[in-house]
């Protein structure tokens, strides 16, 4: 089988508010640890995993929190996600699920196999000095575990400062684990809809999700997560310089890499 995902990354350094990493450090690990159901209709995981443990900062905590990065998800990434789709996009309507940052520390926990519901995501690479943690995109849109997704994949190490768009809605993607325990991954999340598949489209299921995700359990601690059995495998997640507007960016496009994270680069 060919691997035909691809995916297109900007250098987004120079937009970034002064000592941003510093500012997203506190605010994602004060995050939602906890356990975390499958998404339905969206998961790709092996039937015998019912729950996920991860990290979330939710997005009215990312709003009221880092507002110069929510102001960036409606703006001037708004304008790169545009240069990448080809036709207008707009952020989402709903500040529910608009942005939000997904967390791993350590070893134990991961996201969830799964599949988007929005025709482009954005992800902004917070953090990157740890070992593990690539993005993996399943070449065959028939995966259905981390396993399916592995045999035949492309990988991404995450860049901090780098930001990628990608449509997720039929190739299968999880994170690869960290290896240490002090290990910090962090990224934040970018729902973004066109003009041929807005915001409508989303499944009303999802904002019952957000919803009930909102009610659920109190968040842990980190020293109170821990290792699920069944629900954890052995490998483990599931949002040129050139001038866009007066926005100078660095753009890679269509980076692939194999089972083993080498990346080869494509046209």
């Amino acid at each position: 089988m060919l691997p035909t995902f691809q995916w297109t990354t900007f250098d987004v350094n120079s937009l970034l508010t002064p000592g941003w990493q510093e500012v997203i450090a506190p605010v994602a690990l004060n995050a939602d640890f906890r356990d975390f159901p499958r998404t339905p209709g969206l998961t790709r995981e092996a039937p015998s995993v019912q729950v996920i443990p991860r990290g979330r900062v939710h997005a009215d905590t990312v709003k009221d929190s880092l507002g110069w990065l929510y102001g960036l998800y409606r703006d001037g990434f708004r304008q790169l996600a545009e240069r990448v789709a080809g036709e207008p996009v707009a952020p989402a309507g709903d500040d529910r699920y608009g942005v939000v940052l997904n967390v791993q520390h350590g070893p134990e926990m991961r996201f969830e196999c799964h599949v988007d519901s929005n025709p482009l995501t954005g992800l902004l690479f917070c953090t990157d000095d740890f070992s593990g943690g690539e993005l993996v995109f399943a070449h065959d849109k028939r995966a259905r575990s981390e396993m399916d997704i592995e045999r035949s994949c492309s990988a991404l190490r995450p860049q901090s400062g780098h930001l990628i768009f990608f449509d997720g809605r039929e190739h299968p993607h999880y994170v690869r684990p960290l290896i240490s325990p002090g290990d910090l991954r962090i990224v934040a999340v970018m729902n973004y809809y066109t003009r041929s598949f807005p915001e409508s489209t989303r499944p009303r299921g999802l904002n019952q999700r957000v919803d009930v995700d909102d009610l659920r359990a109190p968040p842990v601690r980190l020293g109170q997560c821990r290792q699920h059995a069944g629900s954890v495998g052995g490998g483990v997640d599931t949002q040129d310089e050139q001038g866009v507007g007066c926005l100078p960016v660095l753009e890679v496009r269509g980076a692939l890499a194999g089972a083993q994270g080498r990346l080869k680069s494509t046209p």
